[in-house]
């Protein structure tokens, strides 16, 4: 598939993935939001695709919705009016799914469901979306050049892209308020001491430093076990109860240790370079298991 808003580009498998509207400061569009949901589930089952790296074209990474689109600017009918039950009982029905659900949170369900590693490489103003789109990614580094903003309170809206489950996870939940209440425009420094970037690096070195994290997640590692481990924590950490945890890492520990695990034990033991042949694309066949149970 060829996009309007995003480049996609496979080398030495690392995929990067750059919102290219630069004129516009890569600002978000429901055309956008369309093209990153099928960019993140086709990478998903892309085996020439071990890792993710995402950022912008020019100076930003993405400076928030697009404000100067007619009509709704968040795409959404305003003609409906929606309701819990819509949301539980027609969640994928054609009207809910283009007129009522945020966009920005279809992005971020897709990068949960990924099974691939996901990096923000955060060059410039993230602003909105551009910051809550990132909470859904494992790590983020940002360009001494990055400027950080939950921005909602300031215009009349609230925090979307399912930011208010994943922020408080990754910050805590008095700096996630903090941030919210605010609306304050963060510095790289602050978001560095808030726990929500990784680091801070020149702009320069900002993918070169993405791209040894990808390749430290990927090389010499099983496709299918780094995909079990990503959704394994995402998924057990919301769980009630460590028995969860403890039947889903049963049956993967009981898959993967006839699978590439008994590749890795003898590659250990010989002492060499492990030859894994598991691909993500072929799961053993209990995953996805949040959908047998109907999560």
């Amino acid at each position: 598939m060829n996009y309007t808003t995003l480049d996609y580009r496979v080398a030495e498998r690392i995929l990067t993935l750059t919102l290219n509207r630069p004129e516009q400061m890569n600002a978000f569009t429901v055309e956008m939001a369309n093209e990153l949901e099928h960019a993140f589930r086709r990478a998903s089952d892309d085996d020439s695709v071990g890792a993710i790296v995402v950022t912008g074209a020019g100076r930003a990474f993405c400076a928030g919705m697009d404000l100067s689109v007619p009509g709704n600017v968040f795409g959404l009918d305003e003609a409906l009016q929606p309701s819990m039950d819509d949301m539980e009982e027609r969640l994928d029905d054609p009207a809910i799914h283009a007129g009522v659900r945020d966009t920005g949170g279809r992005v971020t369900l897709a990068i949960y469901d990924c099974k691939k590693p996901v990096i923000a490489a955060i060059n410039g103003a993230a602003v909105g979306i551009g910051a809550t789109m990132t909470l859904a990614m494992d790590v983020r580094l940002a360009s001494e050049k990055a400027r950080i903003g939950f921005v909602f309170g300031r215009i009349g809206i609230v925090p979307e892209a399912c930011s208010t489950w994943f922020l408080p996870r990754i910050v805590g939940m008095s700096q996630a308020l903090e941030w919210y209440f605010s609306a304050d425009i963060l510095d790289p420094a602050e978001a560095l001491r808030g726990g929500l970037v990784k680091a801070v690096v020149a702009p320069e070195e900002l993918l070169n430093e993405a791209y040894k994290l990808a390749h430290k997640f990927v090389d010499n590692r099983s496709p299918v076990s780094v995909a079990f481990m990503r959704q394994m924590l995402y998924r057990n950490s919301a769980q009630t109860h460590p028995r969860e945890a403890h039947k889903v890492e049963s049956l993967a520990m009981f898959y993967t240790s006839i699978g590439d695990g008994k590749e890795g034990v003898k590659s250990f033991l010989e002492k060499r370079t492990p030859d894994y042949q598991g691909r993500a694309s072929e799961m053993p066949p209990f995953y996805p298991w949040w959908e047998q149970d109907g999560v």
